[in-house]
């Protein structure tokens, strides 16, 4: 080491910071990380069609979220001594399920009850992973169809500029807009006498004086 040398500045680490980094790494591998879940489904020997369904439905989900599913009978009396009608009912299952999951387990007596495990196709991560592909385009596909909505629904409300003589036939319109004809003149009128002035009435004559006392006369020596 040379006289003048300086020593080496040891670099201070920022502990604060290091716990920030080490928390998201953390996270982020807890986020990436799978855990594979075993779902139970149980069957009895004599079960309905339509809880045989339900139970299906129930399967088909499991599978496609990435999860195993445990297939089970339960026996009951002298059910046990029918062993294949249980063989044949869990590899119904199986074919109903086959487009989503695998047999790993074949059917076993296990006591009183019949256990078969069905593994899904798709690991964990890819289901997720599709699940959320989905979703994005279930979202994607919901918001086009507002902006469609929105669009129909704004052209509906423009106002109508089309003027109400173009909604009348081609024809209509040229008719209205030929001159009109002028109307035939009508007859005149025949021409009513003056009326002609009655004379007027002859005086009739003054009445005769009805007879009554004679007229006196002038008294003598007045």
């Amino acid at each position: 080491m040379a006289p003048n040398a300086k020593p080496p500045v040891a670099k201070l680490m920022d502990f604060g910071k290091y716990k920030y980094e080490a928390a998201v790494k953390a996270r982020e591998s807890r986020k990436n990380q799978t855990n594979t879940v075993l779902k139970e489904v149980r069957f009895r020997l004599k079960i309905d069609t339509h809880d045989y369904e339900t139970k299906v439905g129930h399967a088909r989900r499991f599978l496609s979220a990435g999860d195993k599913v445990k297939a089970m009978i339960q026996f009951r009396g002298r059910e046990q001594q029918r062993p294949e009608m249980g063989v044949r009912l869990l590899e119904r299952f199986a074919n109903d399920v086959a487009d989503l999951g695998s047999v790993e387990s074949s059917p076993r007596v296990d006591g009183r009850n019949m256990v078969m495990v069905v593994g899904p196709l798709k690991n964990k991560a890819e289901a997720k992973a599709e699940a959320r592909r989905q979703k994005q385009r279930d979202e994607a596909r919901a918001e086009n169809d507002r902006k469609a909505k929105e669009k129909l629904d704004t052209s509906s409300a423009e106002p109508v500029t089309q003027s109400i003589g173009d909604a009348f036939p081609a024809e209509l319109r040229q008719q209205a807009e030929q001159p009109a004809q002028a109307a035939p003149a009508a007859a005149p009128e025949p021409e009513q006498p003056a009326p002609v002035e009655q004379p007027a009435a002859a005086k009739a004559p003054a009445p005769a004086p009805k007879p009554g006392r004679p007229t006196p006369g002038p008294r003598p020596g007045a």
